[in-house]
Formats: structure tokens, C-alpha cells, sequence
């Protein structure tokens, strides 16, 4: 029997989310919050097995709450499951600590699919969640949040480049050449310094280059920009 604590200021969520687990056997609510701040107490003193945590929540956020939650080295493990899949919320939450993401849209299906592979001790994100995204935070910054053992359910950008380039890659690599900074790329971008910082760090990885300079010079070189 895997315990579950449902996170979310919204009572029809939680309602609604806990109507799906009592339909199987394998999974028990043992607990609610309606913030963030009420549910590392409820963790703390339950210790359930997994945390269904929506992100927007009034009091403290549930990244901050799985943040602080990191300090207790609790079994815990914890499923953002949220309407925003913006890649600043996404990295956010991993970087955080959390073993999955889901976005509320998600079928049945692939709610109860997450939970199993998180129960498992696996790490979960929906397919809507960037395959580059979660590759590079594997590969490069942030290289201790996925391991070897996680299995990732993703789907990749396409992409028209040789280098395979995301969307946002794509929309830095034109703002970094034309001399924005990364404070004015994000404030264009309207996300963070710091996810600015990420992309362009993946950008130039892929890319082979170590300056803004040899970027453009590349970017000509194969076409991708006039």
C-alpha cells in the first residue's frame, strides 16, 4: 500500500485526485494540505510515500516546499503535478527535488503510470515536458538530479538545425548574438536570469563554442542565421 498526502488549494482538486486513488487498491490518502507550509509539517509527522503537490499555492509554493523538504532527508518522494509547463517552472521543481512532473491535463493513464514509477523509486515527467530539457539537465548543470535508474517519459522539439536546438535555444542563440545580456534576454523572455543562464549554457554546449563571438560565427557557418 503506497500513502499519499495531496497538496493543493484548490478542495475540488484534492477531491477530484483522491476519487481516482481510492479506485485502486494499491494507493491510500492518508493526508491533505492547501499549502505549502501546512504540508511539510503533515510529511514531517505522516511521512507518507508519495506527495502529490500542485506549484501556485497561497503561504509557500510547492517548489519551496519540496526545497525545504530536501533539509529533512525524508523517504518521501514528490510529484508536482501543475497546469504551467513553462521550462522556468519545470527546472525549478527538478532542481528542487522533485521525482516527477505532471501537468494537469494529464490522462488517468499516465497520472497512475507516474505515481508506479515514482513509487518504484523512478523519476517521472510527462511528455509534455522538453526531452532536451531534462537530457541537458542531466548531462550538464544540474547532473546529480536524474540518474542512470530514472526512466523519463518525454517528447522531443523538432527541430529544422544541425544542432538540434529547442525553441528557447533557438530564440537565445538570435538575442546573445545581437549583444543582449542575459538579464536582458530573460526580461525579453519574460523567465528567469538564472534559466536564461541554463539555455545558453546548453546552446553553447551543442553548439562547441565558448563565447558569443565563435557563436555567431558558427550560426553563419551553417546557415542559421542571415
Amino acid at each position: 500500500m503506497i500513502k499519499i498526502i495531496l497538496v493543493d488549494d484548490h478542495f475540488m482538486v484534492r477531491d477530484g485526485i483522491r476519487a481516482i486513488l481510492e479506485e485502486e487498491d494499491e494507493y491510500k490518502v492518508i493526508g491533505e494540505a492547501s499549502n505549502g507550509k501546512d504540508a511539510i509539517a503533515l510529511v514531517a509527522s505522516i511521512k507518507p510515500d508519495i506527495a502529490i503537490c500542485d506549484i501556485r499555492m497561497p503561504e509557500m509554493s510547492g517548489i519551496e516546499m519540496v526545497q525545504n523538504m530536501q533539509e529533512l532527508k525524508l523517504p518521501t518522494k514528490f510529484v508536482m503535478l501543475s497546469m504551467h509547463d513553462s521550462d522556468e517552472y519545470i527546472l525549478q521543481s527538478i532542481n528542487a527535488g522533485a521525482d516527477g512532473y505532471l501537468l494537469k491535463g494529464a490522462s488517468k493513464e499516465e497520472f497512475m503510470k507516474a505515481l508506479s514509477a515514482v513509487g518504484r523509486g523512478e523519476k517521472y515527467f510527462s511528455g509534455d515536458v522538453s526531452s532536451i530539457l531534462i537530457k541537458r539537465i542531466k548531462s550538464g548543470i544540474s547532473s546529480d538530479v536524474l540518474d542512470s535508474e530514472s526512466k523519463i517519459v518525454e517528447t522531443k522539439e523538432s527541430s529544422n538545425n544541425p544542432f538540434d536546438l529547442t525553441k528557447r535555444e533557438n530564440q537565445i542563440l538570435r538575442l546573445a548574438i545581437s549583444g543582449k545580456t542575459n538579464k536582458d534576454i530573460a526580461a525579453e523572455l519574460n523567465i528567469s536570469k538564472r534559466t536564461t543562464e541554463v539555455h545558453r549554457f546548453n546552446l553553447m554546449k551543442k553548439m562547441g563554442v565558448k563565447n558569443v563571438s565563435e557563436l555567431g560565427n558558427k550560426a553563419r557557418e551553417y546557415g542559421m542565421i542571415s
